[in-house]
């Protein structure tokens, strides 16, 4: 068993048992350990059954001993019961000086490497960049579309049931007044009157308990628009995960890219990624579908539409 160094590596030329053959087994000095390099040696040669290395007085090296405390002494290599004495040669070591001549040598290739190839890296970079971007809007264009559509549906269906809410109120103070003026008197409709303000109270309190939320008008008609959304998503098969996926995905690239993502309905990389809300989350605003108002966000989404 002989070791030599070869262009800078130990490599460990041993004659293999079964084969009759020698082998040379090039090692990593601050990577591999004595067990990686009895491993090479079993695999190598299957009729190898035990394999093992000893200091020179006989004491067994551990397989987590590193390859380059193993070289700094002589040892012996033990195959198949057959024991080869092992004899590493002295290695030069480089002066202080010498070593940092050498960083300041390396420090000089790597920064030339930089200078040359890091235009071509960014390029490269760009492009794949510029591409996934290009797909991510390709998936996004479909499903933006059918989103449009669910929102006019939505919105048309809150807006409808705001003017629900108008008539009946109508309809109760009107049938107030008759009863009051033309049937009965304000002495037996008082009563009444108090118990319905009563119930309305409980009406809001109950609604509280059930939303976490105040019964304030513009929320209100908020989480109907998105209750009516997620039914209408749910009915057309409209994936709003994967959709709100997809927008975090663009911005997170867009910002990479350092531009505005167009398909993100204007926002700006550093700007709040839109996403669809779920209707249990506490603060249900019209934000959520972009900086436009209601009314100019409706005309866009018809625009879209068309």
């Amino acid at each position: 068993v002989t070791v030599e160094y070869k262009h800078g590596f130990p490599v460990i030329s041993i004659m293999l048992p079964s084969r009759k053959e020698r082998c040379q087994f090039p090692v990593k000095p601050l990577l591999m350990n004595v067990g990686d390099l009895l491993k090479d040696l079993k695999n190598e040669d299957r009729g190898i059954n035990s394999a093992a290395i000893f200091s020179e007085d006989g004491t067994r090296v551990s397989a987590t001993t590193p390859i380059s405390i193993l070289l700094t002494k002589n040892f012996e290599l033990v195959i198949n019961e057959t024991k080869y004495f092992v004899k590493p040669p002295t290695k030069d070591y480089m002066s202080s000086e010498h070593c940092v001549e050498m960083d300041n040598v390396k420090s000089l290739v790597h920064r030339l490497y930089i200078a040359l190839h890091a235009e071509n890296h960014q390029l490269h970079k760009q492009g794949q960049l510029l591409e996934k971007l290009e797909n991510l809007k390709g998936e996004l264009q479909n499903l933006e579309q059918i989103k449009s559509q669910l929102f006019l549906k939505a919105e048309a269906k809150s807006s409808q049931l705001m003017w629900v809410g108008l008539a009946l109120m109508s309809t109760q103070a009107g049938a107030l007044a008759w009863l009051t003026w033309w049937v009965y008197s304000w002495d037996i409709m008082e009563p009444v009157t108090y118990f319905i303000t009563y119930g309305s109270s409980m009406g809001f309190y109950a609604y509280f308990l059930l939303t976490r939320q105040d019964c304030v008008y513009p929320d209100v008609k908020d989480r109907q628009f998105l209750h009516y959304f997620h039914r209408g998503a749910k009915r057309s098969s409209f994936d709003i995960e994967k959709y709100n996926k997809i927008k975090e995905e663009l911005a997170e690239e867009s910002e990479g890219y350092g531009g505005t993502c167009r398909a993100c309905d204007g926002t700006t990389a550093t700007g709040e990624v839109t996403k669809i809300r779920n209707v249990q989350e506490t603060e249900i605003t019209m934000d959520g579908f972009g900086n436009l108002d209601e009314k100019s966000l409706v005309t866009s989404c018809a625009a879209l539409t068309n």
